[in-house]
């Protein structure tokens, strides 16, 4: 496995973390194929979990269109992830 791809299990391991205690899913343990409806994750829910994510890893997410359309845990960490990378790379530069 690349350093790159460790990298990025790591943070969607953190990402995942965050998602399951600021959307009070409690101790059941989320996989990214479910669905956020069904584990009770509203819109109240994605504001706090943008909020610790932003809190985390300095970065802001917008609530776009990309993150309102995500309906299961691995769409929702999939667009936070490619805003952090987006963020490490424009201060890479």
């Amino acid at each position: 496995m690349t350093e790159a791809a460790v990298g990025d299990e790591e943070l969607r391991r953190r990402l995942l973390a965050i998602v399951a205690e600021e959307g009070m899913v409690g101790d059941r343990e989320i996989t990214p194929d479910q669905r956020l409806d069904e584990l009770g994750i509203e819109s109240a829910d994605f504001v706090m979990i943008l909020m610790a994510v932003e809190e985390k890893f300095g970065v802001y997410v917008p609530v776009d269109e990309r993150l309102t359309e995500a309906k299961t845990v691995g769409e929702l960490l999939d667009v936070v992830c490619r805003h952090i990378e987006d963020h490490r790379m424009q201060v890479a530069d």
